[in-house]
């Protein structure tokens, strides 16, 4: 097949799937006789991404595969076709989501641990019911509570590939601020979550990660004070 109509057709299957497409299913948009190897769809796909460098939307690739979506420094203006108001998520969702992510699998005691607060089955219903976090398994100690870990959505919706995508807490030792006081857009259509900004994640860990090391602090001062 001639060079720019692949690319042609790899571009238009991927902005009207809707949801991430892997490598394997673009070559099914092929017969047999006709299908690119994995390398040269690796290649068109990645000339697609050069050439929407510099443009509103980008070809990002996720856990899930490649998908078209809105550049964050265009979000602001694009998030203004929905009406409705952005959904809100405590920050105590978010740091246990946090915490899920970075310390799977971990049962609900162990974050319970961590943050020296309960974690209400609210957050945990709702955290399941977004499909960002699953029951993994459960721990081989009495009573056997159950294993959370996250999901593939949970990285498709934070411009992840995978785990180690995540950035570590060194790395986000520097952001100055929690974006948008930890909340993020559902589009209406289909109430699909808008995927976060690449820094949004790390700003929760920067948090969460300062949270602690206060407790920490109160807890030793009040030891102090008892002593």
């Amino acid at each position: 097949m001639d060079a720019e109509i692949l690319k042609k057709v790899i571009e238009g299957a991927v902005f009207a799937a809707g949801h991430p497409l892997t490598i394997e299913q673009l070559g099914f948009l092929f017969d047999e006789a006709e299908r690119p190897d994995v390398a040269t769809l690796r290649n068109v796909l990645e000339a697609l991404m050069q050439d929407y460098q510099d443009r509103g939307i980008e070809l990002k690739e996720v856990a899930s595969g490649f998908r078209f979506q809105v550049r964050q420094e265009t979000g602001p203006w694009v998030s203004r076709l929905w009406d409705e108001k952005p959904s809100r998520y405590s920050r105590a969702l978010l740091e246990t989501l946090a915490l899920i992510a970075y310390r799977q699998p971990i049962t609900r005691s162990e974050i319970e641990e961590i943050r020296g607060v309960s974690v209400s089955s609210h957050i945990i219903k709702t955290l399941i019911e977004r499909d960002w976090i699953r029951v993994a398994g459960h721990r081989d100690v009495p009573g056997r509570p159950a294993l959370f870990a996250t999901t593939r959505d949970f990285l498709d919706n934070f411009n992840l590939k995978g785990l180690a995508e995540l950035p570590s807490l060194s790395e986000i030792r520097d952001l100055d601020r929690i974006n948008e006081e930890l909340q993020f857009l559902e589009a209406q259509a289909g109430g699909e979550v808008l995927p976060l900004a690449d820094d949004q994640m790390a700003s929760v860990m920067e948090e969460l990660e300062a949270d602690i090391q206060r407790e920490r602090a109160d807890d030793a001062h009040k030891d102090e004070i008892y002593e």
